[in-house]
């Protein structure tokens, strides 16, 4: 098993895999609220079974090379993840997504994750568009996509139809120069 190192506060980035669904479960538990605001992930994983199931269902994913999920631990527990859905690598396209539990909010945990996989599609698989999709009123997700200098295409309205109530869906992307160009800068500061 690997760990990538977030920096020097005790957060990592490691595989989410299915052998981790007891873990996975609680931490749902201790966000499900937060978490399930504006989508539906993790919803269906409301016991070891499902969260297995869920876990699988990604690993799958990563063997198949259309998506995969990540964990990221601060202090050795388990607080949110990164993963990649509708991975198209003869396209060059992916799009991205991110969790956490409210506890682990604030510290820029999710940007420095996405940092390591945007960068890893960008640079290690020769990717070419990463898209970042989000329910307009999942704030902290899209300011997280502003930092890391995606742009916003245009929204799908009422696309969502999550807890009642039908969702906007706003699409940001970062084309492979731009992601250059924004890393570079942010690493000049």
């Amino acid at each position: 098993m690997y760990a990538i190192s977030l920096g020097d506060d005790g957060a990592e980035l490691r595989p989410l895999d299915p052998w981790r669904a007891e873990e996975f479960l609680a931490h749902l538990d201790r966000g499900r609220d937060f978490i399930g605001q504006f989508i539906p992930f993790g919803s269906k994983a409301t016991d070891v079974a499902s969260a297995r199931a869920t876990l699988q269902r990604y690993a799958d994913m990563r063997c198949a090379d259309t998506g995969g999920l990540h964990g990221i631990w601060l202090d050795g527990t388990l607080v949110g993840g990164v993963l990649t859905l509708n991975v198209d690598a003869e396209l060059g396209n992916a799009e991205v997504g991110c969790w956490l539990e409210p506890a682990a909010s604030g510290r820029g945990l999710v940007t420095r994750a996405m940092r390591f996989l945007i960068d890893s599609l960008v640079e290690q698989r020769g990717f070419h568009r990463v898209e970042w999709v989000a329910a307009s009123g999942n704030t902290p997700s899209l300011n997280v996509a502003r930092r890391l200098g995606f742009t916003q295409e245009g929204v799908h309205r009422e696309a969502r139809p999550w807890r009642g109530i039908r969702h906007d869906l706003e699409v940001w992307s970062v084309l492979a120069p731009e992601w250059r160009s924004a890393r570079d800068g942010h690493k000049k500061r």
